[in-house]
């Protein structure tokens, strides 16, 4: 009897050996999934709806603050890191599309289980969950405190009390009209549609930018710079900086960092991929992290060509403040905000996922026991955007280490532990400081986004009730909200 599709009956450590030259290549065009059966009832999704799911996956709030990353690398310094970014992100894709090659098995989870057994499993499923949950609670929050402030600016007159301007109420209403219903489908193929609008708000967005870079001039008329930016308008803030690093360079490493995650996507869209194969895969992944860096380039570009080093830690905070009530300004706002809306469907899959092989991986599949996790899964998110108002900064923490193992150490291990190639191969020995480099990395982000979060926090003397507010740093998006 032929085991279900996406079980795998193989125990701890089985693995393909390494192949020869002509093997490898022919590897690379083989289909991932043998059963003919299940590709006939299911053709898979198309190449361009699989790019649109991985950049929805890869692309977050986090571009806003892309622009003030740059303030603070310069234009050159900004290129190299995010390119750099951009090919390690690549490269870890490769490995892991590698490891379910040589495992054949189509998920993260299972290479987990594959090189360390049970222990492995869980902690690539703990991590996942972890993760995802963090994300899609900063995604909501920011759709309760940004999305009624963003109607505000439409109206005219006073609308105090009006449920459309209250941030719970318009979350609930969006969490179960939206974000349920479109979580709730069983293919994460099924959000090429929705994946397709999100990349378009992200092109308009980068083209809004470009146009106003234009609109406000440089430097800014006295007033603004005065009373809004506390700065001087000299002609020599509008000069751009090809290299610059400051002490507040080491707080853009972690947006910059996890630009291109969309590691636990990976896997779920190679498996619903039309005619999938690793080459194929591959290009996939090649094309969306290249459309990503461009509209990450762009947008922080010419964003930071418009306010130079001045430029707010959320871009579009200068643009409210110079284009009051600016109808474009206030569009793409909403684009932003829907587009990170539609994200939250998209790493729902990969959490719920997680849940299913923690717990129910040798069940077959069950409508019922699917919507209730569904649900369960919203009813935390919803939870945890509601009632915990610092839930970005406490991600941001956890969400740094699991970021990193997720992108950097998970994969490296892996590979060192599976591949069947010599010890002293390059391959290998170009993974041994890819894990570690994840690791230290780990530990300077993890550190640098407690430091972030425990200046943002008021400390309260217990004896003579005063408070010691340190100076507030200007706030990057933290991990779990731009990834």
């Amino acid at each position: 009897m032929q085991a279900p599709w996406g079980i795998v009956d193989a125990e701890r450590s089985w693995y393909v050996s390494a192949e020869e030259p002509e093997e490898a290549e022919a590897e690379e065009l083989s289909p991932l999934l043998s059963n003919e059966l299940y590709r006939q009832e299911s053709p898979g999704v198309s190449f361009g709806f699989s790019v649109f799911n991985l950049m929805n996956a890869i692309m977050g709030s986090g571009i806003l603050g892309l622009a003030y990353v740059m303030a603070h690398t310069g234009i050159l310094g900004f290129s190299f890191l995010l390119l750099i970014v951009a090919l390690l992100a690549s490269y870890s894709v490769h490995l892991l599309l590698s490891m379910c090659i040589q495992t054949a098995v189509t998920s993260y989870e299972d290479l987990g289980l594959f090189a360390f057994g049970l222990p492995g499993k869980v902690m690539v499923a703990g991590t996942i969950l972890i993760q995802n949950i963090g994300a899609m609670s900063s995604y909501l929050l920011i759709i309760k405190t940004e999305l009624p402030a963003t109607i505000s600016e439409f109206l005219s007159g006073d609308h105090t009390g009006s449920w459309y301007l209250d941030g719970q109420t318009l979350l609930i209403i969006i969490c179960v009209g939206i974000v349920f219903p479109l979580a709730l489908l069983p293919k994460i193929g099924f959000l090429g549609y929705t994946s397709s609008l999100s990349f378009f708000f992200m092109v308009f967005f980068a083209l809004v930018i470009v146009i106003k870079k234009w609109s406000i001039p440089c430097p800014l008329p006295l007033i603004y710079a005065e009373q809004y930016f506390q700065i001087s308008n000299a002609t020599d803030d509008c000069k751009p900086k090809l290299f610059h690093f400051s002490k507040e360079s080491v707080y853009a490493i972690p947006t910059m960092a996890f630009s291109f995650l969309c590691h636990t996507s990976i896997l779920p869209i190679y498996c619903e991929l039309q005619s999938p194969s690793k080459k194929r895969m591959q290009n996939a992944t090649h094309t969306a992290i290249a459309l990503s860096f461009l509209i990450y380039f762009i947008s922080a570009l010419f964003g930071y060509l418009t306010f130079y080093d001045k430029v707010a830690s959320e871009l579009l905070q200068g643009y409210s403040i110079y284009l009051p009530r600016d109808v474009v300004i206030l569009t793409v706002k909403l684009c932003i905000l829907f587009a990170v809306l539609l994200t939250v469907p998209l790493i729902h899959f990969p959490a719920r996922k997680a849940l299913m092989m923690m717990f129910f991986s040798n069940f077959p599949f069950s409508w019922i026991r699917h919507s209730l996790i569904t649900l369960a899964l919203n009813i935390i998110i919803v939870l945890l955007a509601l009632y915990v108002p610092d839930i970005r900064n406490i991600f941001g923490v956890v969400g740094s280490s699991t970021s990193a193992c997720l992108i950097f150490v998970f994969p490296g291990l892996f590979y060192l532990k599976l591949s069947r190639e010599d010890f002293l191969s390059w391959k290998k020995l170009g993974t041994l400081p890819w894990s570690h480099m994840g690791q230290n990395k780990n530990n300077s982000i993890c550190a640098s986004q407690t430091i972030r979060t425990l200046r943002k926090v008021d400390f309260k003397a217990s004896n003579d009730r005063k408070k010691c507010k340190p100076l507030l740093l200007p706030r990057v998006l933290g991990i779990s909200e731009g990834l």
